[in-house]
């Protein structure tokens, strides 16, 4: 008799356990579709504080791993999700022998008594290319959270310390992890249409607004050590069409970085004699390490960038637009911040400096600025200015984008968006080298106003839908 009743106990808390789940489905399927933007498909994932174990299963790891404190939770995830693996362990005494692309800590971070020693046990489950995936309550919704337990509408915590950010910055830091971005969702978390739509998909996304969100987010990386300048070999891609007259100007100032630094002209079937003064510098400037591509039938700056790149046999790959209107000189600030491990994608910014006159028209100066203000919003990542050319990422990382290029599609003709959505998407550390903008000497620009500003338009929309809309259903 004992035995039955002890059997009713667990079954009755097993259901209470997906009762919770269900009873606040819409909040919880916010949270899946933050970690589905986050996590790549096919993946190894541990999740810290599994509960019943949906939200690894969401993921689509190809090897999950689970832990909780909560023994009759991990129970429950093993019956659910056979083909994931659960452990019964408290978080405080994680030990396990091997490494993972992703580790995943929701919402119970504020439910240890010592997070840093939680976060120093994680570190010997990482490498270099893992992250450290965060969610947690906002501190101001403390009140009204604790009410919702009291009167049984959300489920009750024994323990909760509520952080602010910055707590969870300095602890990330002081446990060997750097930040590298940040961001806010979900200011309703239960739905009420039409108010559910307003508060979560234009109110939360607001400044000033964003600071009632209840669901704070942070991704992480381990620190890392700089790397060594003969371990190291740079690719520097030249798109050009009609530009015979920077071509040897833009071999004499490429700097050398690196063990060693190759040129790739990319020539996008130009009729003012640009191959034939890249064949005359080839022989010329036999020092220099100079190859020419033929872009053929593709069209546009995006098209011969991915070519370059593809050709490229460099460890890091580097833009720099064939007009010289971003000076050469600046590359080493773009290859020092890669190499020490400051960023994995190191984007330029005209917007810093003053820039020469006539080096940029005033509509497309506030283009510019409108534009990195609108996709700063949109990535929830400052860029100050996307639309300059020089940008610079290793040849893993870039790989690593083109592999999963489908979730935002073949949509780029300038090649600037590619990268910069594709290293948001995959969670690199961003940051911006200002460079001198100067204006051109030879030739005229290729940038149409008003059509490539309507393209921009069009990408905007396109990334508010892919990147803004994580709680809607798929």
């Amino acid at each position: 008799m004992q035995s039955s009743e002890r059997n009713e106990d667990k079954r009755l808390g097993e259901n209470k356990l997906l009762r919770w789940r269900k009873r606040n489905s819409y909040y919880y399927g916010w949270l899946d579709g933050i970690y589905r933007f986050v996590v790549r498909p096919g993946s190894r994932v541990l999740h810290v504080g599994c509960e019943c174990g949906d939200l690894l299963a969401a993921v689509e790891p190809s090897y999950g791993v689970g832990i909780d404190a909560d023994a009759d939770a991990v129970e429950l995830a093993k019956k659910r999700f056979g083909h994931l693996k659960f452990h019964a362990m408290d978080p405080h005494e994680l030990q396990l022998d091997e490494k993972f692309d992703y580790v995943l800590i929701c919402n119970s971070l504020g439910q240890w008594r010592d997070i840093q020693e939680v976060l120093e046990r994680i570190v010997p489950l990482t490498n270099q290319n893992t992250r450290i995936v965060i969610t947690y309550y906002n501190h101001v919704w403390e009140g009204i959270l604790s009410i919702g337990s009291l009167v049984g509408i959300r489920r009750p915590n024994t323990y909760q310390n509520w952080l602010p950010a910055g707590d969870i910055s300095n602890l990330l830091d002081l446990s060997g992890f750097d930040v590298i971005r940040s961001s806010s969702f979900v200011m309703m978390p239960k739905r009420l249409p039409p108010l559910t739509a307003l508060c979560n998909y234009v109110l939360a996304l607001l400044p000033g607004f964003r600071y009632f969100n209840l669901v704070n987010l942070v991704i992480a990386r381990l620190a890392p050590a700089p790397s060594r300048d003969e371990d190291l070999s740079v690719s520097v891609i030249v798109p050009c069409r009609n530009e015979r007259g920077n071509i040897e100007d833009a071999v004499k100032r490429i700097p050398q970085m690196g063990r060693e630094t190759e040129i790739i002209f990319v020539d996008g079937n130009s009729t003012d004699g640009t191959v034939q003064e890249i064949e005359r510098c080839i022989a010329e400037y036999p020092g220099r390490r100079i190859r020419l591509i033929h872009q053929g039938v593709g069209v546009g700056k995006g098209d011969a960038v991915r070519k370059g790149f593809a050709a490229a046999q460099g460890d890091l790959l580097v833009i720099q637009d064939a007009d010289l209107t971003a000076p050469p000189e600046d590359l080493p600030k773009f290859y020092r911040a890669l190499r020490d491990g400051k960023g994995e994608f190191v984007n330029g910014s005209r917007l810093v400096y003053p820039m020469e006159k006539q080096a940029m028209r005033f509509l497309n100066l506030l283009g510019n600025k409108f534009f990195g203000a609108l996709f700063s919003w949109l990535l929830g990542q400052r860029f100050r200015d996307t639309l300059c050319g020089t940008k610079m990422i290793s040849r893993k990382d870039y790989e690593l984008i083109e592999a999963n290029r489908s979730y935002f599609g073949d949509f780029d003709p300038f090649g600037d968006f590619d990268l910069i959505f594709g290293a948001v998407k995959q969670n690199l550390k961003v940051v911006e080298v200002p460079v001198t903008y100067r204006a051109r000497t030879y030739g005229t620009t290729n940038i149409s106003r008003f059509t490539h500003g309507w393209l921009l338009l069009k990408m905007s929309w396109m990334a508010f839908k892919k990147i803004k809309w994580l709680g809607r259903k798929r």
